[in-house]
């Protein structure tokens, strides 16, 4: 077996597609949760060993869950040209925008399953997870698409971004319920760095630009490199208006930090912005890249450093105050999405060892209490991004339930684990037939959601 992390121990591909059904449940599922809990997730062929984490072929896995009972599993690979090695630059220099490895999300848009990867454009696959093609939202579409959209929960629309290393280095789209597009534009005063979350506000576009910058050098496969000459910016840009307009936007300094995945951002009733998310510094991101690539002296998770932080944002003064919020490794947060671009205080974390923690976790933050939860699956085990799933009569903010497959060596065994997001408490664990690589992002889609 090959020595790179990203293909060993929890992250260990498996070989093949399988379907089981009438799968094994410990506790009760709740009636309410019916659906289907989809993860994305990289996962290379036997015998292919890529040069990044990053790059693995994406596989997706999934839980249908109805009246109580898991009814079936599956895996299916996406098959897209880059499965069978077709690169994203072809031999004439020109971009093939459907070479993706699809794996690192899946969301339900518009009538759509999509497979996402930020330097691709998305693939379709159906509710069994049969792969159908490339989408590029009825043809308006020419460029890539972010792997993290948001979706505005009081109108419906999508909001997502494509950035490049060449320019224009980053465009602003929205689109409709029904996969329309309604909003393209260029966003001044960008720079190639790599930009692989943002976020909404009620009225603003936030937009990270950290010193993760293009650069050929890096031989790992994904050419980007931190720069000490690169400024670390928030961009914060009006979302609202003529489309035809040129968006104002206000780029705010803020110490040297990357962030991968943001939390959630907010407006103020003063005008500023809220923005959190796990933070990087300089040696927690390249210590982390280690194990990305597999580089010797790697660490043994591939999350080093990265701490829950805020920043509040005053596009007027284009100052920005910066606070920790937790002292914890986290990342892949996640949030009751009924508050994307809403204040909000509850986020849940994967919690990867150190700073005190000895073994993986999924932890509660709660903001406006000062308080954190943890909850630990056990030794050997390794719990993914939890997804929150709201209860049918939800009136709190964490009134519901959160999903996450578990990986566990020891047993050579997975289970999807059901907690009670107000005190992560175990609800059910639904019995996988396989032992489940450790994955990357995925979503609940609900009965009565299309397709």
């Amino acid at each position: 077996m090959t020595a790179k992390p990203y293909l060993s121990g929890h992250y260990t591909p498996v070989p093949d597609e399988i379907t089981s059904t009438s799968l094994e449940v410990t506790g009760t599922v709740p009636p309410e949760l019916s659906g289907r809990y989809l993860r994305n997730g990289h996962n290379p062929k036997p015998g292919i060993t890529p040069s990044h984490w990053f790059k693995g072929s994406g596989m997706l896995h999934g839980v249908r869950l109805t009246d109580g009972r898991a009814e079936w599993y599956r895996n299916r690979w996406v098959r897209t040209p880059a499965l069978d090695g077709a690169p994203l630059v072809r031999h004439d220099g020109s971009m093939d925008l459907t070479a993706s490895v699809a794996g690192t999300h899946i969301i339900e848009h518009g009538g759509h399953l999509l497979a996402l990867q930020e330097a691709n454009l998305p693939w379709e696959v159906t509710p069994e997870l049969d792969t159908v093609g490339p989408y590029d939202f009825h043809g308006r579409l020419t460029s890539a698409m972010t792997a993290h959209p948001k979706e505005d929960p009081l109108t419906g629309d999508l909001h997502f971004f494509s950035y490049s290393p060449f320019p224009p280095y980053l465009t602003y789209y929205v689109a409709t319920p029904g996969g329309h597009i309604i909003r393209e534009q260029v966003v001044p005063g960008a720079a190639p760095t790599l930009m692989h979350d943002f976020a909404i506000t009620g009225t603003k576009a936030v937009f990270l630009d950290a010193p993760v910058v293009f650069d050929m050098a890096e031989t790992s496969g994904i050419p980007y490199r931190w720069h000490d000459d690169q400024p670390a910016r928030i961009g914060v840009m009006d979302r609202l208006g003529d489309a035809g307009r040129p968006p104002h936007i206000t780029w705010i300094p803020i110490d040297p930090r990357a962030v991968l995945h943001v939390t959630n951002a907010y407006d103020t009733p003063d005008g500023k912005v809220v923005l959190e998310g796990p933070a990087y510094d300089r040696a927690s991101w390249e210590t982390s890249w280690k194990w990305w690539i597999g580089a010797p002296g790697h660490p043994l998770a591939p999350v080093t450093g990265a701490t829950a932080t805020r920043w509040v944002l005053d596009p007027v003064t284009g100052t920005a105050a910066e606070d920790g919020l937790d002292d914890l490794t986290t990342d892949f947060p996640t949030i009751n999405e009924a508050y994307t671009g809403l204040p909000s205080t509850i986020s849940y974390s994967v919690a990867f060892p150190g700073a005190g923690l000895e073994e993986f976790a999924i932890t509660k933050l709660d903001t406006a209490a000062g308080k954190r939860l943890v909850h630990r699956p056990g030794p050997h085990r390794h719990a993914g991004e939890a997804v929150f799933v709201p209860a049918a009569d939800a009136v709190a903010e964490d009134d519901g339930y959160l999903l996450t497959i578990v990986s566990d060596l020891k047993a050579d065994a997975s289970q999807l684990l059901v907690l009670d997001a107000r005190d992560l408490t175990s609800v059910a664990e639904i019995h996988l037939p396989r032992r489940v690589p450790n994955g990357i992002h995925g979503s609940w889609i609900p009965d009565g959601t299309r397709p």
